[in-house]
């Protein structure tokens, strides 16, 4: 297939320090990892940062986890894979082409679809919000899917400046994909870029929301038995549903945000539900992050989602 990815650079770590596939045709693994920077243009909508940093920094914070991965486990209670021989390879980054942003969307789409098509389930660290877009776009032919959003804002709007693919608008995307037939947004809270129209057309399409501050009174068990049984799951993480004191590096802090053991609850309830066949966490800032805080709990989470599908048996094999 044509060059679709680029290496990480010489000198920086794979995530868990991995190993590396240069080649996605030869791709075995159980999970593959992937780096996807922003899918539209700087200074869109607020998006003026390199989108790219965080691919770097959230892989250099997850070696702090990587000689303690047999080690007892507080929050799994044990392993965190479950003694389960787990194959993680990082692909490296989307290869981008500068200005170039519906073509970049379209590289993003074919990569995760080869990784689909590898066997392996994909993880994708970003980059904007927007990128969920051509990620979602990868399962079209697959079996129906339901979306678990866990976010600070709605990500509704149908266009912001003329741009329909940015980051107030990948939830409108995902319900316009005939193979997204469900979707959760959960820890909403503050003020974005969503208007009463945007909640009024989410809650007419059918989509689940669940502000933080029901999150926080009802509990993640009560939400999670509002969510349907699905075939399967792809769940979206933008750092900024977490509370700032946990992930200070993102563009629009939110107090009241979703405290860790809600997310890892509901990363580990979803799984539990049913198949998990991707996983993105997207719109780390680290120019405003705190002592690598966010990175830190960025690659906390995607480890907690990976051991969360380990522990339910669909990856890995038993030791």
């Amino acid at each position: 297939m044509n060059r679709l990815t680029e290496p990480i650079p010489v000198g920086h770590p794979s995530f868990l320090n991995a190993p590396r596939c240069t080649d996605l045709e030869t791709l075995d693994a159980d999970i593959g990892v992937i780096g996807v920077h922003s899918g539209v243009p700087y200074g869109i909508m607020g998006s003026t940062f390199p989108a790219g940093a965080a691919l770097g920094t959230i892989r250099e914070q997850s070696t702090r986890f990587e000689r303690f991965l047999t080690h007892y486990d507080y929050d799994f209670g044990g392993d965190i894979f479950a003694g389960r021989a787990v194959r993680i390879v990082d692909c490296g980054n989307v290869a981008m082409v500068p200005g170039q942003y519906e073509t970049n969307n379209q590289a993003t789409s074919a990569v995760v679809r080869a990784i689909i098509d590898r066997g392996a389930v994909p993880i994708v660290i970003g980059g904007g919000h927007e990128i969920t877009i051509p990620v979602l776009r990868a399962y079209d032919g697959l079996p129906p899917m339901y979306v678990g959003q866990i976010d600070a804002h709605f990500d509704w709007r149908d266009e912001v400046d003329g741009v329909r693919n940015g980051l107030s608008s990948p939830m409108r995307r995902a319900s316009e994909m005939p193979w997204v037939h469900g979707m959760a947004q959960i820890g909403l809270r503050g003020v974005g870029s969503a208007r009463q129209e945007e909640v009024d057309a989410a809650r007419a399409w059918g989509s689940l929301v669940v502000g933080a501050q029901e999150l926080h009174r009802d509990g993640v068990a009560a939400v999670l038995a509002r969510l349907p049984d699905a075939e399967c799951y792809f769940i979206t993480f933008d750092a900024d549903g977490l509370d700032p004191t946990l992930a200070p590096g993102v563009g629009a802090p939110a107090f009241g945000g979703v405290t860790y053991y809600e997310a890892l609850n509901l990363l580990r309830g979803i799984a539990a539900k049913g198949k998990i066949v991707g996983f993105d966490f997207v719109v780390v800032r680290p120019h405003l992050d705190i002592k690598h805080l966010t990175s830190h709990i960025a690659a906390r989470m995607i480890l907690n989602m990976i051991g969360a599908m380990a522990h339910t048996g669909q990856i890995g094999t038993a030791g």
